[in-house]
């Protein structure tokens, strides 16, 4: 028996939201008890992600868009999973999605104006993506972060003043694991572990 309440059409399934572009990208992919799941496969599950996103004004729900989103989800993940030489794959995964788009810089009649131009409306979702992902390299790369959860596998962009952050959600995977670690105290063995 499902004991979560349903969620309403249209509604967002994912466990973490409000991430940066290029994390929340790649949080579309997640595991919980029930399983994985990926919200772009999902009959509507692009539409989610454009207004999750905030991009759904300006960004059309069509197969373009979806496959642009798709590879860019794929160089995304590679580049923060990869080492050596997968690295330079990655790299050039994600220069494609950026050579799609750019910014051209005006002077309107209220002064300077800045505009982004994609190839075609169906890439401008996946270049903001990837454009706001140099931005969080420029920032602060090491602030990128991966659940401490190993069974977990959503990423955040870590603002604590300390930059100690470890998990996705304290009131799921961290929660879990002080409750693993409180049981292996006092039971003298391995935990009840479930997955996020």
């Amino acid at each position: 028996m499902n004991t979560q309440p349903a969620q309403a059409v249209g509604a967002d399934p994912r466990p973490l939201l409000g991430e940066p572009l290029p994390l929340d990208l790649l949080n579309t992919r997640w595991t919980d008890d029930s399983g994985a799941h990926d919200l772009l496969e999902r009959p509507g599950g692009l539409a989610v992600w454009l207004s999750s996103a905030g991009l759904a004004d300006v960004a059309p729900d069509t197969q373009e868009t979806l496959g642009a989103l798709l590879a860019t989800r794929t160089a995304l993940n590679s580049l923060v999973t990869s080492e050596g030489h997968g690295l330079e794959r990655s790299r050039e995964m994600l220069n494609d999605t950026l050579a799609h788009g750019r910014v051209r810089h005006l002077l309107g009649t209220e002064g300077p104006e800045t505009v982004v131009e994609t190839d075609t409306p169906g890439w401008l979702a996946a270049w903001r993506t990837a454009e706001v992902y140099l931005r969080l390299l420029e920032e602060g790369a090491d602030r990128i972060r991966k659940c401490a959860n190993p069974d977990c596998r959503l990423r955040f962009y870590d603002t604590s003043r300390n930059g100690r952050r470890r998990w996705c959600s304290m009131a799921a995977c961290g929660n879990r694991a002080k409750t693993r670690r409180h049981y292996e105290r006092h039971q003298g063995g391995p935990g009840p572990d479930r997955i996020h």
